[in-house]
């Protein structure tokens, strides 16, 4: 594959190399990663729209970025939840082929993060707290979403949520994915379902790029440390939130109320901070991600 000119991936690629050659003969824990993707994968694990239906009855939905369209990639929406009125923002993917194709399989499109931007801005009008439950694949990689400034929208999400002083709590519900994620998850707490992923690139990308064999993506999710309990022990995600048992999938609800559990709890804790001490906290948590530690320092 090809890079832009002034863009070099030899440096992160030889990172990768030397940590798959660290893996080899370790074929147990490579199996478990990529069973992992398959289980954030699965169309019949509860998306956005189900966490809201189970926690949210009064949820009332807005639509439209107020410039272009309304992107049903992205959906969010005001409720109650504990006695306050929150901000939800959520990426939907789509349980069945129809659904999906309407939702572009939950790859949103720029009007889909200028639609996250307003209702965050919303949000922070009147001071309600924003969660954001993310679950992509990464963001829309087709030309006209290029033309449209798709990578200026993401970056534009990511300045809004890195300024608001509300209280935000993040939820991986499933895939995690490149930017088109991390638009929504600049939070100051990042939580992760046990068999959700998070990662800079999809496994298959992943393997592509190094071997130019898409085949070789069991072995990649491995070495990209992409499951939940790799990415606490990074400290990338702040919370590891455990699925009953037989996974998400088989059980709906009862996820739906773990997560709930868990975003109330974040809340409380950031509402007990000063707005100011909240936004220094959330810059350093995020400028503190890929530091090395001082014993890394001569490698």
């Amino acid at each position: 594959m090809p890079s832009l000119p002034g863009v070099g991936y030899s440096e992160e690629i030889n990172k990768i190399e030397i940590q798959l050659e660290s893996l080899k003969g370790r074929k147990d824990s490579a199996g478990a990663a990529w069973k992992t993707v398959q289980l954030a994968r699965r169309q019949d694990r509860p998306l956005a729209l189900d966490y809201i239906k189970h926690t949210f009855p009064d949820f009332a939905e807005l639509h439209g970025d107020r410039l272009r369209g309304d992107d049903p990639a992205i959906v969010g929406g005001m409720a109650t939840f504990d006695g306050r009125t929150i901000m939800i923002v959520g990426q939907q993917k789509g349980h069945d082929l129809k659904e999906r194709q309407f939702r572009n399989f939950g790859m949103p499109r720029p009007e889909g993060y200028r639609k996250a931007q307003r209702l965050a801005l919303l949000a922070q009008k009147f001071q309600m707290p924003v969660v954001t439950l993310v679950d992509t694949p990464g963001a829309f990689p087709g030309a006209e979403a290029e033309e449209g400034g798709q990578a200026g929208a993401i970056s534009r999400t990511l300045r809004v949520f890195a300024r608001l002083s509300v209280p935000t709590v993040a939820v991986v519900i499933g895939e995690g994915g490149s930017g088109g994620a991390l638009a929504l998850a600049l939070c100051d707490r990042v939580y992760m379902l046990e068999n959700a992923i998070y990662s800079v690139s999809t496994p298959e990308a992943c393997s592509a790029i190094l071997w130019r064999d898409a085949g070789q993506a069991s072995q990649a999710a491995e070495a990209l440390r992409l499951t939940a309990v790799d990415l606490y022990r990074l400290g990338v995600i702040d919370l590891v939130i455990p699925e009953p048992r037989m996974g998400a999938h088989k059980h709906h609800r009862a996820t739906a109320k773990v997560v709930a559990r868990q975003v109330e709890a974040g809340l409380r804790e950031i509402e007990a901070v000063s707005p100011e001490e909240r936004l220094r906290a959330r810059r350093r948590k995020f400028l503190a991600m890929g530091m090395l530690a001082p014993a890394d320092t001569k490698l």
